[in-house]
Order: structure tokens, then sequence, then C-alpha cells
């Protein structure tokens, strides 16, 4: 497991009897002895320190937690909406290695595969600033051996009484840990202060180490100024903000002459970015967005982030990205009303979100060329976007902006930025589809869709239509899927959008396919084919006469889906469309070969398209090439191999997250093991197969499968447990009417009367 701790703190002093305290608990857990505890909330005012212990505990009984650490802020007090729990499951989940499409939709089933993964191991597990119990609680691992440390301003007694947590107050620092904070900072800048005047400067800061850290860094680039001054003019800060919320007055006041008082030190600059940032909507900022965000040049915005930084007003997370502290994000977007007006707080704000998605729209470009840009050619970023170096860059470009994107595009829409609100979702639609990021996906293309109806831009809503039809398909959603598709073909229809119609088409051709609804996805995809012709355009007629290849095939109609595949083949060929289109159309044209009996064609077809995968396909594609030639070699009454290339193909499923390929490998391993004469072995995977197959709302597939572990049962002279499953497959085939469909309910019945 990744360990995603953040790095130790940097100059943590004191906190020795806490430590300890805490220590001790989680070190009774994690031996396992009578009384342990297994969940642990640091809680305390703002500004006391309660991440900066808990990142210092975990990084000090790390070893105790071989299996790793989670960290996550669930940002409970920040201005915009707390992190909800089943996007924190989801970040865990890939943090275990799920890959996005091998996560569930729902909380309850993310919560259930999360402690799955915990059980048996021993993880510690970090959930900063939580504001409710509801946030904590579907967060907890639930098994020995794992421990759970939350910090809040809250007492969440609710964990207390039914989880068991033991709570650990953290007070404001002691007079001595207070001076030895300051000696530390000041440490090599200032020497000879009076002991008196340190004290004094501490209680200023009401002893709260965010304060307190703020103020000695004053005192430490000002080392000819006495602590004298520098507490005079603590003293004389009147200046009022009314963001802190404590229920301590001395502390909130304390800590708003220490904010003011610093912030009014900066220069103009970085004064103005500091209020600036207060806009950023994200939970933290690059350089160049910070760039964009106040007008500036790169280079001279890297220089005000990093005299912010050392002022303690922002802190560093990473190469040339910063995050705000919650006080300190609420004080900057205070000062930003108060001395910016509206309209140049929302320039700022447009500024930053048009640079957002531009710099989306060159990840799209880098990533892949099947979609293309939804810009208008006339509008720039006035900021400079980055050049990404390939597809694998502008991933991981996204991986770290993924949070910040879709806060943008909410803020946008808030701010009646509507244009740009549904334009990032349709930028995004192919990275969103290769990172398999359906949450977000789904909830930008919401936020879209709404505001391209505030717009009454019709064609933008088709295109926000489509995207969350995809995106359904791709998660396995088939019914939204086909809800969406079939609103975005109204829409394209009433428009006279004739290429839209043709997309909206071939996705509900896709859907239908999906259903092993045949004639229906057949009726749809020529559709699409005949608009594509008609329009010109060629390269995506290649993709619907490969999709109506696979139609044909299901229908068993050979010839048909054989001519479709080699036309297919040849447009991508033509236009030199990504390689991967070509992959799809030879394992269709291989799949046909095998079952007509040319086994030898087949592997020609294989061959040529596993040459191709040679050019870093991704990983879903070789996949599909493992399977058919599983099948193939099984078919050849090659069982050995074809037993290997099952299970490299399951391994390979599995690791992008394709629950129904990984079915599919287990109901072949069942075949291959029935040919063997190992029953049950081959019930076993047979099992495992239906089992899946079962959650994942595929009826066609469970049907085969089932039939096979009938067969399975008959021959381990089972004739009952073949019969019960032979007459689920029956009820399964009623809605099917294709050839191959009625072929199986006859030799179903055959076998089930016989």
């Amino acid at each position: 497991m990744p360990r995603q701790l953040p790095g130790d703190v940097s100059g943590f002093v004191g906190r020795a009897a806490e430590l300890a305290e805490l220590d001790a608990l989680v070190r009774d857990d994690s031996d396992g002895r009578d009384g342990a505890v297994s969940v642990v909330v640091v809680a305390g005012t703002a500004g006391v320190g309660k991440t900066s212990l808990a990142v210092r505990l975990a990084h000090r009984i790390s070893r105790d937690f071989p299996h790793g650490q989670l960290f996550v802020n669930l940002h409970g007090y920040d201005a915009g909406p707390p992190l909800a729990p089943a996007a924190v499951l989801e970040r865990f989940l890939r943090a275990l290695g799920v890959p996005g499409p091998a996560i569930p939709s729902g909380l309850e089933e993310r919560a259930e595969l999360y402690r799955s993964l915990l059980a048996g191991k021993r993880v510690l597990v970090v959930l900063d600033n939580a504001a409710t119990v509801g946030q904590v609680r579907p967060l907890l691992p639930g098994a020995a051996g794992c421990v759970t440390v939350v910090t809040s301003r809250h007492r969440l007694s609710g964990l207390a009484v039914r989880d068991g947590a033991r709570r650990v107050t953290l007070g404001v620092l002691t007079e001595q840990e207070s001076a030895e904070l300051i000696a530390a900072a000041t440490r090599g800048y200032r020497t000879g202060d009076d002991p008196d005047q340190i004290a004094e400067l501490a209680r200023l800061c009401a002893r709260l180490p965010l304060a307190v850290r703020i103020a000695v860094e004053r005192a430490a680039t000002h080392p000819l100024l006495s602590l004298a001054e520098l507490t005079a003019e603590l003293r004389d800060e009147s200046t009022l903000w009314e963001a802190l919320s404590s229920p301590d007055p001395e502390e909130a006041e304390a800590v708003r002459t220490v904010f003011a008082w610093s912030y009014r030190t900066l220069p103009p600059p970085a004064a103005r970015l500091f209020r600036l940032l207060g806009l950023h909507p994200g939970p933290d900022f690059s350089v160049q967005a910070a760039a964009a965000l106040a007008d500036q040049e790169p280079r001279q915005a890297h220089g005000l982030l990093d005299l912010l930084a050392g002022a303690h007003l922002i802190q560093a997370v990473g190469a040339q990205r910063y995050q705000f502290h919650d006080l300190l994000r609420a004080y900057a977007m205070d000062q930003a009303r108060q001395e910016e007006t509206p309209e140049d707080q929302h320039t700022a704000l447009k500024r930053v979100a048009v640079w957002y998605l531009h710099t989306a729209d060159a990840a799209r470009a880098a990533a892949q060329t099947i979609y293309p840009s939804v810009l208008p050619p006339a509008q720039d970023s006035s900021a400079p976007v980055p050049v990404f170096d390939g597809q694998q860059d502008a991933l991981t470009w996204h991986h770290s902006e993924q949070a910040n994107l879709l806060a943008i595009a909410r803020t946008a829409a808030q701010a009646g930025l509507d244009e740009i609100a549904w334009q990032m979702p349709a930028t995004l639609h192919g990275i969103h589809a290769a990172r398999g990021a359906f949450d977000d996906w789904q909830a930008m293309a919401r936020t879209g869709l709404e505001a391209a109806r505030h717009l009454g831009d019709q064609r933008a809503q088709a295109l926000m239509h489509d995207t969350l039809g995809t995106a359904g398909t791709e998660s396995g959603q088939l019914r939204q899927a086909a809800e969406h598709h079939q609103a975005a073909l109204d829409l394209h229809t009433r428009i006279g959008d004739w290429a839209g119609v043709a997309e909206s088409s071939n996705g509900l051709g896709l859907v239908h396919q999906w259903r092993h609804e045949l004639a229906a996805a057949r009726t749809r995809l020529e559709q699409a084919l005949t608009l594509y012709r008609q329009y010109g355009l060629h390269d995506r007629a290649g993709r619907s006469l490969c999709n109506l290849g696979y139609a044909a095939a299901g229908l068993g109609e050979h010839q048909q889906a054989t001519r479709f595949a080699r036309e297919a083949l040849a447009i991508y060929r033509e236009t030199e469309a990504e390689h991967y289109f070509s992959v799809d159309a030879l394992r269709l044209l291989a799949r046909l070969a095998r079952e007509t009996g040319h086994y030898a064609q087949a592997e020609d077809h294989l061959a040529d398209a596993m040459a191709l995968l040679e050019r870093n396909s991704p990983p879903a594609f070789e996949a599909i090439l493992r399977l058919e030639q599983a099948a193939l070699l099984r078919e050849q009454n090659r069982h050995d191999q074809a037993l290997e290339t099952y299970w490299a193909c399951e391994t390979l499923q599995r690791t992008i997250g394709n629950r129904l390929g990984q079915a599919l490998a287990y109901d072949g391993i069942g075949q291959t093991m029935r040919a063997l004469g190992r029953l049950s072995e081959a019930i076993d995977f047979h099992t495992t197969a239906a089992r899946t197959l079962r959650t994942l709302d595929q009826p066609w597939d469970l049907a085969q499968t089932l039939a096979h572990l009938a067969d399975a049962h008959t021959d381990n002279d089972r004739p009952e447990h073949a019969r019960q499953h032979r007459a689920e497959a029956l009820t399964l085939l009623n809605g099917f009417t294709d050839p191959p469909a009625a072929a199986l309910r006859q030799r179903l019945q055959e076998l089930t009367t016989g």
C-alpha cells in the first residue's frame, strides 16, 4: 500500500505528555492487548496544533503499521463543502490498489470493500479536520490491528459512545513549550531575547502554535527589532476579523491579531496575492494557478508564494504546490472581500477558471485524439498554459489537480460562469474515461448540465447528457446511460445537429449491445453509420462499423460481421486512427475466424493485434485480446496454454478493474477445467463467475455461465444442482429473442425435460 502520510512536521516542539498518551493508546492496540483502542480523537480549538501532533505521532509509530498509512484532510471547517465519505473512500481504495472501474458507486459498498481490504492488516488511518461523526464513521477500518486517529475542533462524542473512541484534548502550549517553540524558530537569527518578553509574545498569541509560528517568523526575519517593539505592534493591532469561531474569546482575539499583524507587514504584491488566493476554490494550488489568479508571471508568483510560505501564511505541500490552513484561508477570503471590489474578485476567479480550462484542453490533446476541443478558437487564456509530454504526463497532471478541477467547475457555475462550467467536463471527457474517475466525471457533468440549462444552450446540454451516458456505460450503470443518451439524442434532433445525433445513436447502440439487445443495437448503430457517412465523418464511421460487426457476430451472422470488421479496419488505416481501434477490429476478426473453425486465420489476426499492442496500448486492450486468445487455445484442446492465458487475462482484468472481464475469465477457466475432467474445480470457477455476474446486471452472460455450471454438475453426477442452474438460466433468457439466445434456450429446455 502506498504511504500517503505528509512529511513530518519541521520545528515540532513540546506536547510530550500528549504524545506519550497517544503513543500508549495506539501501541496497546497494535500489540493486541486487552482494552485496546482502535479510534483516537485529538480534539482542540482551531490553530492549537492538532494536525501537527497527529502527523508527528504517525511518523513516530509508522513501524508498528507495516501495511502502511492513509491520510486525508476532510476539510470539515473550510469555507467550501467538506469532503464527503464516499469521495474519501474512492481515494483510499485507489491507494489500496483498486482500479477506478472496480470501485463501487455506493457509499455502503465502498465502505464494505474498504474494510475487507484492510481485514488482517495493520494500517494507520489519519482523518484530519473532521467536523462531524458522519464524516468519520464510514472511514473506520473496523479491523483488529488498524488504528484511526481523528482530529477535530469538536468532541465527536458519538465516536466514543458507539465506536469506543478515546479522546485526547489538546490545549494551548505551556509557557515552557511556547518558549521552546520561539527559541527553535529564531535560533540562528536572534540572540539575547529577554525571557519575559518571550513569555509576553507567547501570551499575546494565546500560546496557540499557529499564531506563535506566524509571529515568531516576523521576529526571525527582523532580528534588529527587539521583542518589546514587536509585542507593542501586536498590542496596537486593532483590525477586526469575524471569520474565526472559537469558544475562547481570548484565543479568537489573539489569532485575529496575529493574522492581521502579519498580513499588514507584507509587501503590497504579496498581500494582494495572499487575499486573492483566498478566492481559489480548491484544496491546494500550483504556482501557475496562483499566477493566473493574480495575473502575474509564474516566476513572480513563485517568489511571492515562497515569501508567504516563509511567513507561515501558506504551507508548501509538494514541488511548486501550496495550501492554506483553513483559518488562514478564511482570513484571506475576508481580506479579499474587504479590499477587492466584487468586479475584481469575479475577474480573478474567471482568470483562474479559464486557465484551468485551457490547461485541461492541453491535457486532453496530449492524452488522446478521438475527442475534439469544445473551446472556440477565439477563446484563449491570458496566462501561460503548461505543455504536456504525452499521455502519461497529462494523466499525472489530472491526478494532482482532480479535486481542484471539480471545485473550479462548481464555483464557475455558482459565479455565473456557466460556459466554463459545461466546457470543463466536456473537455475532460476523454481523461475521465482513461482514468476511470467516475465520481468526479459524473459530478462535474451534472454541474455542467445545470449550467448548460441555465444558459439555454441545447447543444451544450446534449454534450453533457452524452458524457453522462458514456460514464454510465463505462461504470456499468446501463439504465442511467440509456436515459442520458436518449435525452442527448432528443436534443441533437431538435436543433438539427446530425453529427450529434450520430454520436448519441452510437452511444445508445453500445448500451443495447452491452445488454445483449442486439436487434435494438443494430438499429441504433446503423442510424449512426448513415449519419457519419452523410456528414463526412469518415473516422467515426469506422467505430460504428466495428460496433455493428460485434452486433452481427452476437446474432451469429458471421459473414456480415466479417465484412463490417474489414471495412472498419480499412477506415482506421486510411485515417491513421489510434492503433487501439485496429486492435478491436482485429480481435473481432479473430473471434469470427475461431467461431467458424478457421483457427490458423484466428491466430494470424491475434498476432497482428498483439504486434500493435507493443505501442503502449491501454491494458484493457491486452486483456480482451488475452481472453480471445485463451478461448482459441481451449477450442484447439491446448488446455494448459489456455489456462495460463486465462490467468494472465484475469490478472489484467483485475488490474484495470473490469469485473465483467474477470467473470468471463473465470468462466473460461471453468470450461477448461471441465474439459480436463477436473470437475470440482470447474464448478468452483463457474460459481465464482456467476456470483460476480449477478452483481453486474448482465443477464445474458450470467445465463451462459449458469449453463456451463449446469454442465459441470451433470458431469459430476449432481443432476439436481444442474436442473436448478438451468432453470435460472431459462428465466434469464426470457427477454432475449435473438437466434443464439433461442438456440441456448432450446438446448437448456431439452436437457431439463430429457
